[in-house]
């Protein structure tokens, strides 16, 4: 608990400093949301075992041929879900998330994909399971649906940690969808901190373990804190990017730091993974703003 409020004092002051370093800056804002819409969609596809390199995302997403042969449903997903992420940076803060929002996302992501199952939740006699989970009824969908939601607005004095990890276990847990269930609760995600005020996090794929682990821990214990952990690590490590660029910071490579400093590179990295130090992750790369001299 305490660790989890001290993430939260720490997100709020960095919260501080990137309104006061917005300020006047919409253009670089703007570029830094497209620009990270690739690593968005190439990280949120690889949770769910796609093939696709992060450069073979961007390269389908800018539409250059790539060098093998790709499923047609690769491609839909990349080109589908930069539409969503994409539209959701543009349009969370006009509309209140409710569930015709939900579908409508999901109709977007799963067009020419599965049009079968797009922008529906499951009906009866549709069951899913994800390793040994079961989900609960279709019948049950919609209520749990929205008691999820009435619980994070009714929530709105929590800290945006604990709210965004349980709705999106509580999501995840309900498996509303056929197809499409992890990375539509990816999105919805970004869409309530944008709403909040927040920035968008981005949930990498070499976190993955602790990812599943975090919802085996809500499966059999019903706790949070694994969740609270990833969130507020991606939450700082969005804000350390976006500071680096608005602060006019001179941006370099850990290891060049590293050397530049006389540092150990090994303790650096650790200290970056728990987000102890003003690092984040770029094209899976561990980067760092140092002040202009």
């Amino acid at each position: 608990m305490a660790k989890i409020l001290s993430a939260f004092n720490k997100i709020n002051s960095l919260r501080e400093r990137y309104y006061q370093a917005s300020n006047g800056q919409d253009a670089l804002i703007l570029l830094l949301a497209e620009a990270e819409v690739a690593e968005q969609v190439y990280n949120s596809n690889a949770i769910e075992n796609s093939t696709l390199t992060l450069e073979e995302t961007e390269k389908i997403l800018l539409q250059i041929d790539l060098d093998r042969f790709i499923t047609e449903r690769e491609i839909f997903e990349a080109k589908n879900l930069a539409r969503v992420v994409s539209y959701i940076n543009k349009k969370a803060k006009e509309k209140e998330l409710n569930l015709d929002v939900i579908l409508s996302l999901h109709k977007m992501l799963l067009a020419n994909i599965r049009d079968d199952v797009a922008g529906r939740f499951r009906r009866i006699n549709e069951y899913v399971r994800v390793g040994s989970h079961i989900a609960p009824q279709s019948a049950e969908v919609v209520e749990r649906l929205e008691k999820m939601l009435a619980d994070y607005n009714a929530a709105s004095h929590e800290n945006i940690i604990k709210r965004i990890a349980k709705l999106h276990l509580v999501f995840e847990y309900t498996h509303p969808f056929i197809d499409g269930n992890g990375r539509i609760g990816r999105v919805i995600n970004n869409y309530l901190l944008i709403r909040e005020g927040f920035v968008p996090i981005n949930i990498k794929f070499i976190d993955r373990q602790k990812y599943y682990a975090a919802f085996r821990e809500f499966d059999i214990k019903g706790s949070t804190l694994v969740m609270e952990e990833i969130v507020a690590k991606a939450l700082t490590n969005s804000y350390h990017k976006r500071l680096a660029y608005l602060e006019g910071k001179k941006i370099i490579t850990l290891l060049d730091y590293a050397k530049i400093n006389k540092i150990s590179h090994s303790n650096l990295i650790n200290k970056a993974h728990r987000q102890t130090i003003e690092a984040f992750l770029e094209k899976n790369i561990w980067k760092i703003g140092v002040a202009n001299k």
